[in-house]
């Protein structure tokens, strides 16, 4: 199976080790359960989305979802971990040229300085971290836009929280010139920075990670987590339900048919 449906979303069904083969170009969002719910009442988010070419799950909670509906995803392959894993992949590869932008002032430079550290060579070639509220900023996003260009770099990694960073994607993604590859990371640039703690990883394999930030960034993450994902659990179900349905009436029609028949 190709792709998994999970309410109004198809979610790419491979491993990470296949999705960094296949990944020669394209925009590459990773969803989870804030995004679907998003995806249910914003219309311009789903636009966005629609020019993905690549929708990665990025959510442990997301592939349990897709068990219960019976239909499994292989792996979880989340913003966190495909940086590093495409950075890695494409370590002598010196077509792969980088541009950080998101994060609070100051973390996007230290996160380049980092990965180029770690990797032996300049392959983040350039990084901004954006003032609050810059996509209503036309001046600075046109600069942005600029700096993009002049850097020469093939790859975009933008991490600004989500709807944000899709719809800055969606908007923008044409005067990219040299862009060939969009990447939609979240608080990718934080974690590559240090300044954000990553979740351990059985914290993570149990589909607990949004706990564990909630725990961290409590003030920002509260509503998100205990109020607005929470409704995502009863959709499940419901589209559990209605697909359960939909195979009984199937199964009935056919023996129908049968029995008719003879």
């Amino acid at each position: 199976m190709k792709k998994v449906k999970i309410l109004n979303l198809e979610i790419d069904n491979l491993s990470q080790a296949e999705f960094l083969a296949d990944l020669q170009f394209g925009i590459v969002f990773t969803p989870n359960v804030d995004h679907l719910m998003k995806l249910q009442k914003d219309p311009e988010f789903v636009q966005a989305y629609s020019i993905s070419s690549h929708k990665v799950c990025d959510s442990q909670v997301l592939l349990y979802a897709a068990r219960f509906l019976g239909t499994p995803i292989r792996e979880k392959i989340s913003g966190s971990d495909l940086l590093p894993a495409f950075y890695n992949y494409h370590k002598h590869d010196d077509n792969i040229k980088i541009f950080l932008l998101g994060a609070g002032e100051g973390i996007a430079l230290q996160a380049q300085q980092k990965i180029n550290q770690k990797i032996g060579r300049k392959i983040v070639v350039d990084s901004y971290s954006p003032s609050y509220g810059f996509e209503k900023n036309q001046e600075e996003c046109q600069e942005i836009i600029d700096r993009i260009n002049k850097s020469n770099a093939t790859v975009l990694v933008i991490g600004v929280g989500a709807p944000k960073q899709e719809k800055w994607i969606y908007k923008y993604r044409e005067q990219l010139l040299n862009i060939k590859i969009f990447m939609a990371l979240g608080a990718t640039i934080d974690f590559e920075a240090g300044k954000l703690q990553r979740s351990p990883q059985w914290v993570s394999q149990i589909g607990m990670e949004w706990l564990f930030r909630l725990l961290c960034e409590p003030r920002r993450l509260w509503k998100r987590y205990l109020v607005e994902d929470i409704p995502f659990f009863f959709m499940v179900l419901q589209q559990k339900i209605k697909t359960n349905f939909k195979k009984g009436k199937k199964q009935y029609l056919r023996f129908w048919k049968l029995r008719n028949s003879n």
